[in-house]
Parts: C-alpha cells; structure tokens; sequence
C-alpha cells in the first residue's frame, strides 16, 4: 500500500480570516466580561461562610444557598448598571450629590459604599473616610474639614463617617464636651439646610443591626485573618457600650432628621439585602435618565514603516509564577 501526503489545508480567503478573527474577538470579549463580574465574588469573600461546626450543609440548602446568590448577583448588576446611568445623569446636568453612611462597627456601611461605587467613574463618585482629626483640625470650626470635600458640579461625594461622628463616637468615648455636643447639634440643621439651599443634594443612611448580629461579625473578624485589621480598640470599645451608643443614635435622629435632610434607616441584619435595599433607594431619591451619548467608533492604529519596538530587558520583567 502506497502512502500519500495528506493535501495541504488550502489557505484561508480574506473574509474567511475575518471571520475568524471577529469569532476570536468575541470570545475574548466574553472572557473579559466574566473576568469583571468575577470582581464581584471577589468582594464576596467578605461575606464567606466557613463551614459550619455541625457539619457541611445538605445538597438541598447548598440548592438553596447557589439559587439565592444567582438571584443576589442579578439584582446587584441590575442596580449597578442603573447606577451607571444614575452617574450620566448627574454629569450630564452638574447635579451634586452628598450621600452620608453611619451606622454602628460592623454595620456594613463599608461593603455598600463597594457595590455603589464598583462601576462608577471615581472622577464623578468618590468616597470620603476622613481619620481622626488632628492638632490643627480640632482647632477650627468643627465642620470645617469636612467642607473642603463637598462636590463640585456634576460629582457625587460619599462620606464613609461624617460630621455626625460628634454624635456618636466623640460624644460616647468623651473625646468632646456636652457643650461640644449641644453646639453641633444646634449647628447641623443649619449647616445641612445651608448645604441644600446652596444646590446640594443631601441624604443620610443609618445602617440599622442589632445586638447580636454585631456580636456575631465582631466574632468572625476576631477569627478571620483577612478581617482582623477591621477591629480596632476602639471597635471593641464600642461594643462594651453598646447601650450608650444606642441612646446616642436615638438622641442624634431625634435632632437631626429634619426636612431638607431627613435621615433613612436601613436594616442590615442581612448584608445583600441591605446593599439592594439601599442602592434601590438612592436610585429613587433622583429624577435621573438615561443620557444619549454618541456612538463610539475605534480609530484604526497609526502604522509607521520605520517603527521598531525595543525589546524590554529580562531583570524589568514580573516573573510569571503563576
């Protein structure tokens, strides 16, 4: 028996390369898109669950569990890109926008801040989370530091903690006086009426948990490596005096949930229904639309005969490990 070469593969016609090049595109734009929702079980990591001491769940609640994180997931996309929209809407028209998170240590305050802010243009939303005052700050005009970071036109500034630490943590670890306490409370309809007659849009979140759930969350970052830096001394602190934080949060409502800037509870036993619950809020709070913006073409690349990319040396190079 004779053999025979096999006939060569006989070369591909332009559109032939085309198409098979547009078919490669697509498949790695696909890729990437899973690679960006994939951020979001990233961020999820804050919220594993090790496995139970009783033992690993049974296949009907890991159903269960696969079947209530599919739904969580869609309505976060859902909400972020409505959020998307939310952001145009506010360039489009130089709106601004202050959106103020309190709550007690652990509350959540922090992993709803993620979720609003994950997709948005950080030259439009930013976040706010001022340290301690120092020396000179405790000097000025209580409000004073905080102005500097108010929004221009067409920005939406969130503050991780805001002036309302002087009803809370400074008034319950005695790092202020009474008198402190009195004058800011006299001072902060005003200030936040002055805020809102100037064109400002001002809310305010409290992220509502109760006794045992932040007993439970202050467990687990006791437990968790990756969560043990959230716990400060002054974390633990807050959780021995937990009544008088109460009495304070009760106290600081009463006074300061006025009309121009009425304070929202948010109930957050349940971190992903509070996150949902919150951004679908915010998101009614605006009259916002979708703005039209104009279609996008990519320039083809300018080629030059003569261009030659200089290879880059080895010691410059991460070594790829993995």
């Amino acid at each position: 028996m004779s053999s025979r070469n096999p006939s060569p593969a006989p070369p591909m016609s332009l559109n032939d390369r085309i198409d098979h090049d547009d078919d490669d595109l697509l498949q790695r734009l696909h890729r990437d898109l899973v690679d960006s929702y994939d951020e979001e079980l990233e961020m999820e990591i804050d919220d594993r669950d090790l496995v139970s001491p009783s033992g690993a769940p049974s296949d009907a609640e890991r159903e269960a569990q696969r079947l209530e994180r599919s739904r969580y997931f869609r309505e976060l996309l859902r909400l972020q890109s409505e959020l998307v929209k939310l952001q145009d809407w506010v360039a489009a028209t130089r709106h601004r926008v202050v959106i103020l998170f309190e709550g007690r240590d652990s509350a959540g305050k922090g992993g709803a801040i993620k979720r609003i802010t994950q997709r948005l243009n950080p030259r439009v939303c930013r976040v706010v989370a001022l340290p301690a005052p120092n020396d000179r700050e405790r000097t000025q005009w209580y409000f004073q530091r905080y102005v500097s970071h108010l929004p221009a036109g067409g920005e939406i500034v969130l503050f991780d903690r805001s002036w309302y630490n002087r009803a809370g943590v400074e008034k319950v670890m005695g790092f202020c006086s009474e008198a402190d306490v009195e004058e800011f409370f006299r001072s902060v309809p005003e200030f936040e009426k002055m805020l809102v007659r100037s064109g400002i849009q001002l809310i305010k979140y409290w992220f509502s948990i109760t006794d045992e759930e932040q007993h439970l969350r202050f467990l687990g970052r006791i437990h968790d490596p990756l969560k043990q830096w959230k716990l400060s001394p002054m974390d633990l602190e807050s959780r021995r005096r937990w009544e008088e934080y109460t009495k304070a949060k009760e106290t600081m409502l009463e006074r300061t949930h006025i009309p121009e800037a009425p304070w929202w509870v948010v109930q957050a036993v349940d971190k992903k229904r509070a996150r949902l619950n919150c951004i679908a809020h915010l998101l009614g709070q605006m009259p916002y639309h979708e703005v039209e913006r104009p279609t996008v073409t990519l320039p083809e690349r300018v080629r030059h005969a003569d261009y030659l990319r200089h290879p880059v040396p080895e010691h410059m190079i991460v070594p790829e490990i993995y």
